[in-house]
């Protein structure tokens, strides 16, 4: 008899469905797996066969066949254990066949038979809901991951045997249930971090509420000290929450990269992700021989902030300019190309020149005009036309700082930011575009028509500034934001002023 479990396995950030079949017969005694298994699920024969030896049954003598179907679809990851142990116990007698059916199994195994937890599990719930497994059996520390998902029950295993007594009725696994945690969300606060602690630097703080109201990208110049880091830093409490779908989505992002546990098996906040400039590519866009997700795939449906812009290696810059249009990032290798989410809102700061003081009042530059010119060719023209926002952050002086006026809280920021996302949401209404900084070409010219004073303006700001076709859509969909944030249906020149305004400072600086 061939024995059948069915579990899954990873494919970008969906699970396909595998089954695992199992033949033992009569022969030389050998353990094979086939079914283009990677190197750890090859591995996987000594840990199962130590897990039933240690669980009190004694490991056939035979011929032992295990197929993972579909056979032409690469499998890898440890995940497999215990259907692969479950699979052989079916097929040695103890468990019934019956006792397989309906359920979706798995699991790592330990050499002595514990149940350890694995990656890539709420992916594999997605999966088991869709194709109508009535029943998902988990290790017990992914169980709260699996449970997010609607439409499937979880439990959870912390032993092999504890799955043997279960399968022959002589005993119950934990129960895990969903929760309504990824409904609502509450504001990101990293160590208590608050716009309130900002003194000045109003512009900064008007250009990150737009930025955030319509998910732009932004790019801040400042010499050092100027609160570069301390704003970008406190972006998450003003952005809205993530709803349901997107706390899904971005979760499957964190469980197949391992960044999930126990206690934080859910993504509820919108992600923050600042990589330091010496990522390599694949850290960065992701990659692998097996591919992984890369930084701007783990800040999907959030920000990706770059500190010190220019030090990033330029091909890794100019990478980033396909997933800023298309929201997504497609990783091609000979066996296979696998596409990653990765619409992020690209936030970036650096300095001036290399030195930091260009244009500094109270400290002269030190830098030769090359020089300064090298440092700023490293940030390419097109991906510079990628950013919606461009604005200068000077530096603060000691008056602001030693004044006792009260600052703006992230609250009363955030509350106009979930505000204007609440038009943006019924405007679309229930497309895929969540926010404008998302809007086509089409869209664009559907929704940010404007006034003949504003078209001669934007039209003049074009001319004058020389400005792309893109800047030219970019410069609407801000305005279409600014809009949104006054809480008018309409937009006017007002709206379309501020936001050439963002556009110039690369021609300004001769980027």
């Amino acid at each position: 008899m061939v024995a059948k479990v069915f579990t899954s396995s990873l494919f970008g950030i969906d699970g396909i469905r595998v089954e695992v079949e199992v033949d033992i017969s009569h022969g030389l005694p050998s353990f094979g797996i086939v079914g283009l298994p990677e190197l750890s699920i090859k591995e996987s024969r000594e840990r199962v066969r130590a897990a039933i030896k240690n669980a009190g049954f004694e490991f056939p003598n035979d011929r032992i066949t295990i197929n993972l179907a579909p056979a032409d679809v690469r499998k890898e990851g440890a995940s497999f254990d215990l259907p692969v142990a479950l699979g052989l116990l079916v097929a040695m007698g103890v468990i019934r066949q019956e006792a397989m059916e309906g359920r979706l199994i798995t699991g790592e195994l330990s050499l002595d038979g514990r149940i350890k937890g694995t990656r890539g599990v709420l992916p594999m719930a997605v999966l088991a809901a869709r194709e109508g497994f009535s029943r998902m059996i988990v290790p017990a520390e992914n169980g709260r991951e699996a449970a997010v998902v609607k439409g499937v029950e979880v439990y959870g295993a912390t032993h092999l045997l504890d799955l043997v007594h279960y399968f022959l009725g002589d005993g119950a696994l934990q129960r895990f249930y969903g929760s309504d945690e990824a409904e609502g969300g509450s504001p990101a606060k990293e160590d208590g971090l608050d716009f309130s602690d900002i003194k000045g630097q109003a512009q900064a703080k008007r250009a990150l509420e737009i930025a955030a109201a319509g998910g732009h990208n932004l790019l801040m110049v400042g010499p050092p000290g100027s609160g570069k880091t301390m704003l970008a830093r406190r972006i998450p409490t003003i952005l809205p929450p993530l709803t349901y779908a997107e706390s899904i989505e971005t979760t499957k992002i964190h469980s197949i990269a391992g960044l999930l546990s126990e206690e934080r098996y859910l993504v509820t906040e919108k992600p923050f992700r600042a990589p330091h400039h010496t990522v390599s590519d694949a850290g960065l866009i992701g990659g692998g021989s097996l591919p992984r997700p890369g930084e701007i795939s783990l800040a999907h449906n959030g920000v990706l902030f770059l500190d010190e812009f220019p030090e990033f290696k330029r091909n890794i810059l100019d990478s980033l300019r396909q997933p800023l249009e298309s929201g997504n990032v497609v990783i091609s290798r000979v066996s296979q190309a696998v596409t990653f989410p990765a619409s992020f809102m690209l936030v970036a700061a650096m300095n001036p020149c290399p030195c930091g003081y260009y244009g500094d009042p109270r400290r002269p530059c030190v830098c030769s005009g090359g020089q300064i010119h090298r440092y700023r060719s490293r940030v390419s023209g097109p991906l510079l036309d990628r950013i919606d926002l461009q604005i200068a952050v000077p530096p603060v002086t000691i008056r602001e700082l030693s004044m006792e006026t009260d600052e703006e809280p992230s609250e009363a920021i955030r509350k106009r930011v979930i505000a204007a996302r609440m038009r943006q949401t019924e405007r679309f209404g229930g497309r895929q575009v969540h926010a404008n900084g998302q809007m086509t070409t089409r869209m664009v010219k559907k929704y940010c028509g404007v006034n003949a004073y504003a078209k001669a303006l934007l039209e003049q700001a074009v001319e004058k500034f020389a400005l792309s076709a893109r800047a030219y859509y970019r410069i609407l969909k801000v305005a279409r934001t600014i809009a949104d944030l006054d809480g008018k249906a309409e937009m006017d020149e007002a709206h379309v002023a501020e936001a050439v305004q963002y556009r110039v400072l690369d021609k300004k600086m001769a980027f």
